[in-house]
């Protein structure tokens, strides 16, 4: 007896088309995959397939005596351009048969090792190219690499030079390509008479496909004008007959399969090459390694073919990019006769279509193991990848149809990636850049940018968003590379500064920037940039000083390259090095604490390095994290000019100059992190009862191409409360659409060089509410106030943490309450730290909507301790209480750690710790498994512990998402109510009840749970202990030997969100 296939909900008519995304459909493959699991099936206008997505249906499909190719879909509209090519024949065309006998043997071994010159040639040239650009040019490596295949399959198959590198655009066979493709997959989509209807879309298609012809005749009648006896592959096929029917082919077949060789030929290969720069990249041990074998093998010298067999960790990355992000990630194959699989269990009926998802396929976990989604390369080491299960690694396809030019593009692929690696240092264009998909026939990275860096010892700092690059500067600043010279516009030469970060959430960046801003009052040049950009050419002629935080023990995404280089080094490079090192962390995190600025900062001292000043340390769970930087930059401040012999100020300056503009142009902001979008609001509502501390609900729909995982974050760009920066604006006797115009002596994160509103600026580019620091009284001190202003400031210094941080007093607030300081607006400006992202956990799973996300939201609106008659408003939460729906937001997401996302196996339970608006993540865990279990998936249990005020007041969702997943047996809530202890089995707080359930935690451990924390520190260090306490009274142990013993048993199963 077989089993029904899961089919999602349907539409009359349209089937599931609306359950598919248009741009990118193998988003919604792999998102439907998640929720029905190893097969499921799709009715496509009246197209009915089946998916699947495991290696064990994959390779069950892949036998040619039950199951053969299918050109079905988008490939039926290819054939259009291409009619009966090697791609898109039907199985009983001839044509197919006559052409795979003659050009088989032209894809042999022999045949491709004869076109190794050729393929070296072309690569050579885009090295050239990359190397005379120089490092400031803004590469497209998808553009590149196109350029790059195109011409090689054009040369080594055809003999025809394409010149695409010295040509200013692509080839225009390129882009009629690409919207081809992309009309061949909407056409596929449209039902037929939409398709009738749309005029100008089916002319441009028309004249695409002429475009593409009119290469490949061109193509051929140069080959019959100038006839070669080169044995390529057009010669082959113009000449040569078929050794079993003794048939040519003819010109119309000629045609077809040029066409799908310059198609096929190139377009999967720049995939993958793209691909494969981009996992080395987020991957720096992985582009160490391929470094280091490179450079024992090739050294300087030019590449051999004999090489490309030495090559085994280049070979390894190409198997892993390949089996992550196979270019063709779907194929359709169709059941010769009636047959089932999975062991029997699908039937599948003759001509019935499948659907083989191969990308999801090769990420199966019962296989790949449950880093299955991670970039590994070593898995296709050490007879790793020759052990491999049948069929489990298949992104060139199977059997009788599978790629033909497999050998042919391998060996071109390897080629490159070595050159490339031999040559160049590579940093991303956008450091928080996170892989997009462009989709076709095949797919790409999208909006993937690089900077290629020669591998000298140069520094070459990249301009960061806080040190732009204007048209008007880029040759100035190439000519000052090329002669070893830091590059920032507009700075009078002294003696340089180098300035790096390594930054997440952008403290770090704005203390880097706030020592870049002022390092010209003190006699220095200042260079701004990621720890990244610096990677592999670290300078020496200057002073360096890093500022960089800790993520769990991890750096932050613009340093990882930098941290991985660095421990890589043996040598005593560093002799003439003098740096400083300043870290951020949080205290909650005790094993990683400090972590990587530690390692920098010894790492650098063991390569020969030498501190200008004791590491710093600032504590972000504390609060002196901001007085600890003072401190550390006054220090800095007192050395650095000594050491140097600079000529310090006698009045610092602040570095920003404010002009007031009488007529100004219209207001805009620019986005300030480059990987944000434009989000909308769709629905804004408050989740609690009137009086309790208000919660709300935020249904967002994200960026066009931005997508999440279950857990991951939100970060949101917010402005400041309006009723502050109207405080501001009257302080300093402006108008609120007055304009002004600010230029700055150094990097800085304000807009300069366009004018801007008042308004605008004090909204959106610093932070009021940030209390004053030690630095900001010090400033204060110095500026022209009276006298009993001067001791009053005085007393606050002397007494800093109760009177000015205790009471959370801004130097906005000192500005009011003494208000003849006679503070310059610009000195305002460049004592407060520039706006910060505020990353908020995800509430959804995106198998409920890709598109959309949710926010469970705690609004900050409490007394002020300043002694203000006006309450303090949270700014990132006053921002987005304040949202109404079809409002933009600027938002990015951002990746949480890699272990607090739901386990890939829904049947691992999950115990979930979680107060108030830290339900948020565990809100789309819970989510994501309620979709799973109706879509036919068998779930692990659950046990939420869930702690509030009251029942009746803030108890979030448990009227509505909590009680339908409660009811579904999807989890089992534990609420503890700290204002109603009565009704949660007398429980006050998470902790209390995680005690009070204790021997339901002992079996779900017992089951193999996962556990996931998700709070306030104190909350978390409560959980913590009493998990702690559970152990003891179970194994009798001590207070240390039982904490050593739960560090020890949660090892990869406990996962904490923590924040303040």
């Amino acid at each position: 007896m077989t089993a029904l296939i899961p089919t999602p909900p349907s539409i009359p008519f349209l089937g599931h088309v609306t359950s598919i995304e248009k741009e990118v459909p193998l988003r919604s493959f792999r998102l439907l995959s998640e929720q029905y699991g190893e097969i499921f099936q799709l009715n496509l206008l009246g197209r009915r397939s089946v998916v699947i997505s495991t290696v064990a249906l994959m390779n069950e499909c892949s036998d040619d005596k039950k199951f053969s190719k299918s050109v079905v879909g988008p490939l039926v509209q290819v054939r259009n351009a291409v009619g009966d090519g090697l791609f898109t024949a039907y199985k009983d065309e001839p044509n197919w048969g006559v052409a795979h006998r003659l050009l088989m043997p032209a894809f042999g071994t022999a045949a491709i090792r004869d076109m190794f010159p050729d393929m070296l040639d072309l690569a050579e040239q885009l090295v050239l190219k990359w190397d005379r650009f120089g490092p400031q040019h803004k590469i497209d490596p998808a553009e590149d690499f196109t350029r790059l295949t195109l011409d090689t399959i054009a040369l080594c198959s055809m003999s025809h030079r394409l010149n695409s590198f010295y040509r200013e655009n692509s080839h225009p066979f390129v882009q009629s390509m690409v919207d081809f493709l992309i009309e061949c997959n909407l056409r596929a989509n449209r039902p037929t008479i939409v398709n009738s209807m749309m005029v100008g879309t089916t002319a441009k298609y028309e004249q695409d496909i002429k475009t593409m012809a009119e290469l490949a005749d061109e193509i051929i009648a140069d080959r019959r004008k100038n006839q070669t006896d080169k044995k390529d592959l057009l010669n082959t096929m113009m000449y040569q007959k078929d050794p079993k029917t003794g048939e040519t082919l003819s010109d119309e077949n000629i045609r077809y399969n040029l066409l799908t060789f310059l198609i096929a030929g190139h377009e999967t290969t720049s995939g993958l090459l793209t691909f494969c720069l981009y996992y080395i990249m987020k991957n720096p041990e992985a582009m160490r390694k391929a470094r280091e074998e490179v450079d024992e093998i090739l050294g300087d010298q030019t590449l051999q073919m004999g090489d490309l067999s030495k090559l085994k960790y280049i070979n390894a990355i190409m198997r892993e990019t390949i089996r992550l992000s196979p270019t063709a990630p779907l194929r359709v194959v169709s059941a010769i006769e009636d047959t089932t699989i999975g062991g029997g269990k699908y039937f599948i009926p003759k001509g019935g279509a499948v659907v083989i998802n191969t990308i999801t396929a090769q990420r199966d976990p019962a296989v790949w193991g449950e880093d299955s989604n991670d970039f590994r390369p070593e898995r296709m080491l050490e007879g790793k990848f020759e052990a491999l299960p049948p069929n489990a690694w298949q992104p060139f396809g199977f059997g009788l149809r599978a790629c033909i030019g497999r050998p042919f593009a391998w060996q071109e692929a390897q080629i490159a990636l070595a050159m490339i690696i031999q040559k160049f240092d590579f940093v991303l264009d956008d450091p928080s850049y996170e892989l997009e998909i462009k989709q076709s026939l095949t797919i790409k990275p999208a909006h993937f940018y690089v900077h290629a860096l020669p591998r000298t010892r140069k520094l070459r700092l990249l301009a960061t968003p806080s040190t732009p690059l204007s048209s008007s500067n880029i040759q100035q600043i190439q000519q000052d590379v090329a002669a070893g010279l830091p590059a920032v516009p507009g700075v009078e030469a002294k003696q340089p500064l180098y300035v790096l970060y390594g930054s997440n959430t952008g403290t770090s960046e704005s203390f880097a920037q706030r020592i870049a801003n002022a390092a010209a009052s003190y006699g220095f040049r200042a260079n701004l940039g990621t720890l990244d950009s610096a990677a592999d050419h670290l300078p020496t002629d200057g002073p360096v000083v890093i500022v960089c935080a800790s993520f769990e023990g991890e750096p932050a995404d613009n340093a990882a390259h930098f941290v991985e280089w660095l421990t890589s080094l043996k040598d005593r490079r560093f002799e003439d090095l003098r740096y400083a090192v300043f870290g951020c962390g949080h205290h909650d995190w005790v094993r990683t604490y400090q972590r990587i600025p530690k390692l920098i900062d010894a790492q650098l001292e063991t390569l020969g390095g030498r501190r200008i000043v004791p590491r710093g340390e600032g504590d972000a769970g504390g609060s002196e994290l901001f007085e600890s930087f003072d401190e550390w930059e006054a220090n800095l401040w007192k050395v650095l000019p000594a050491e140097y012999h600079t000529t310090v100020s006698e009045s610092p300056a602040s570095g920003i100059e404010v002009k007031n503009v009488d007529e100004g142009t219209s207001r805009a902001i620019g986005l300030r992190q480059n990987d944000a979008g434009l989000g909308r609001v769709i629905e804004n509502r408050v989740l609690t009862a009137a009086g309790a501390p208000e919660k709300r609900h935020i249904e967002f729909e994200l960026p066009a191409g931005m997508t999440s995982r279950t857990g991951d974050y939100l970060a949101i760009l917010p402005s400041n409360p309006p009723r502050d920066v109207h405080r501001a604006i009257a302080r300093f006797g402006l108008s609120s659409e007055q304009e002004v115009l600010l230029s700055s002596s150094g990097p800085t994160s304000l807009p300069t060089g366009k004018p801007i509103t008042v308004f605008t600026l004090l909204s959106g580019y610093i932070e009021l509410a940030q209390p004053a620091t030690t630095r900001d009284l010090r400033a204060l001190l110095s500026t022209e106030s009276s006298e009993s202003t001067q001791q009053a400031l005085q007393g606050l210094a002397d007494s800093y943490g109760e009177q000015v941080l205790g009471r959370r007093l801004s130097v906005l607030d000192l500005l009011e309450q003494y208000s003849d300081i006679k503070l310059p607006f610009s000195d305002f400006l460049s004592l407060l730290p520039s706006m910060r992202i505020r990353q908020y956990s995800i509430s959804s799973s995106p198998l409920w909507n890709a598109q959309r996300a949710t926010l469970t939201v705690s609004v900050i609106d409490a007394p002020a301790l300043s002694g203000r008659n006006e309450p303090f408003l949270g700014v990132a939460s006053t921002y987005l209480a304040n949202l109404r729906p079809g409002d933009k937001v600027q938002m990015a997401v951002k990746a949480s750690s890699a272990a607090f996302h739901p386990p890939q196996d829904p049947k691992v339970p999950l115990v979930l710790f979680c107060a108030g608006s830290g339900l948020s993540p565990m809100r789309g865990f819970l989510q994501e498994r309620a979709l799973q279990k109706k879509g036919g998936r068998e779930v692990g249990k659950a046990i939420l512990f869930f702690g509030c005020r009251h029942p009746r007041e803030d108890y979030l969702y448990s009227d509505s998402d909590l009680k339908e997943w409660a009811e579904m047996g999807v989890v089992d809530i534990r609420p503890a109510f700290s204002r109603a202890q009565e009704e949660a089995s007398g429980c006050k707080y998470v902790q209390d009840r995680v005690w009070h359930d204790r021997k339901d935690i002992d079996e779900m451990y017992k089951a193999g749970a996962k556990y996931y924390v998700c709070g306030s520190s104190k909350m978390a260090r409560g959980v913590k202990d009493t998990l702690t306490a559970i152990i003891k009274e179970e194994t009798g142990a001590e207070d240390v030997e039982a904490a050593a013993m739960f560090e020890r048993a949660t090892v990869g199963r406990f996962a904490t969100d923590i924040f303040e």
